[in-house]
């Protein structure tokens, strides 16, 4: 099964279903099944004061080191301004809860299950096997 590791709050948000967009600077051809893992790196400090952020996520309740969820990546969209600005006026939670910008990738996000119970594991840049 492919892995996606992230940082939390991100890995929780979309076990929750309030993130269902990643953001990342490449893109993959890889569709389908995809274990969401919470990675054991924490954000920075001015991200984690976004009050967006903050409002949806209860930071004592964070699974760091796990694999949490799964999810199926239905699409990888190449962003430009357009979709960038359609983002920020129509799904500003969402947009704060990534980094949109033109010439970044939109990774799409549906189906999400929660584990029953959370797998550990190390965790890996990219995109790796469990």
């Amino acid at each position: 099964m492919k892995v996606l590791s992230l940082k939390e709050p991100y890995a929780s948000l979309i076990k929750e279903e309030k993130k269902k967009i990643e953001t990342r600077s490449w893109k993959t051809n890889y569709r389908g099944e995809l274990y969401i893992h919470a990675s054991k790196t924490r954000i920075s400090k001015e991200d984690s004061n976004n009050a967006i952020l903050s409002s949806l996520i209860d930071y004592s309740n964070l699974n760091y080191g796990y694999i949490i969820c799964k999810a199926n990546l239905k699409d990888c969209i190449l962003m430009d301004e357009d979709f960038v600005n359609d983002m920020r006026k129509s799904n500003p939670t969402e947009y704060a809860c990534g980094i949109y910008a033109s010439g970044r990738y939109a990774w799409i996000l549906s189906d999400i299950e929660v584990l029953k119970e959370p797998i550990p594991a190390k965790g890996s840049l990219g995109l790796w096997n469990y």
